[in-house]
């Protein structure tokens, strides 16, 4: 059982967010990205999106590959676009850690319970698909472990952090889709120049 409140999770693995450039998916995770980087440019969230957060991830990856990347999804989200992971595994990006707030339910659609809650093992399922690193956190006396293999362990990683299903950060994110995917394409470009 899960002790991780997933407010403080992100705050607790990112020492500089600033660092990263973030791709999360729907509700719970972009109002943890949000509030954590108070929607900043490197920062591009979806929304009506589902499933879509690895996949966009591992494109951020690939055309920027000397740039950390962050693909922050939910369990139900991740578990929409799963076969994903094999495409990622394929690809082996090293530059991309894929982080996956899992609190066992769809917070957005009533609180029924998800797979996770019962018997899939997301774990075992970015192993089986070739993901080499994988670590799988629940406890708070975990953040310094985990914050290490995201920096350090041989991309690309994926991280399944087990949290509570207290409410995500309470953040009022930009809906302007179009403006945040001007604002995060500037910021791309500042870092990794085209020719």
């Amino acid at each position: 059982m899960s002790t991780i409140n997933r407010r403080d999770l992100l705050p607790n693995l990112l020492a500089n967010p600033d660092d990263f450039l973030i791709v999360s998916g729907l509700a719970g995770a972009s109002k943890d990205t949000a509030g954590l980087t108070d929607d900043g440019a490197n920062l591009f969230t979806m929304a009506g999106a589902m499933g879509s957060t690895t996949s966009m991830g591992l494109g951020v990856a690939l055309a920027a590959p000397t740039k950390p990347v962050l693909a922050v999804a939910g369990d139900g989200e991740l578990m929409m676009g799963i076969g994903a992971l094999a495409t990622v595994a394929s690809m082996m990006p090293d530059n991309l850690t894929i982080i996956c707030i899992d609190n066992g339910m769809h917070a957005e659609t009533g609180g029924q319970l998800g797979h996770t809650s019962r018997r899939t093992n997301l774990a075992v399922m970015a192993e089986g698909a070739g993901i080499p690193s994988v670590l799988e956190i629940d406890a708070p006396g975990q953040f310094a472990e985990a914050a290490t293999f995201i920096t350090d362990a041989p991309g690309p990683r994926f991280l399944w952090a087990r949290v509570t299903t207290e409410p995500p950060t309470a953040y009022k994110r930009d809906f302007d889709l179009a403006a945040r995917r001007q604002i995060f394409r500037t910021a791309f470009l500042e870092n990794n120049p085209v020719d």
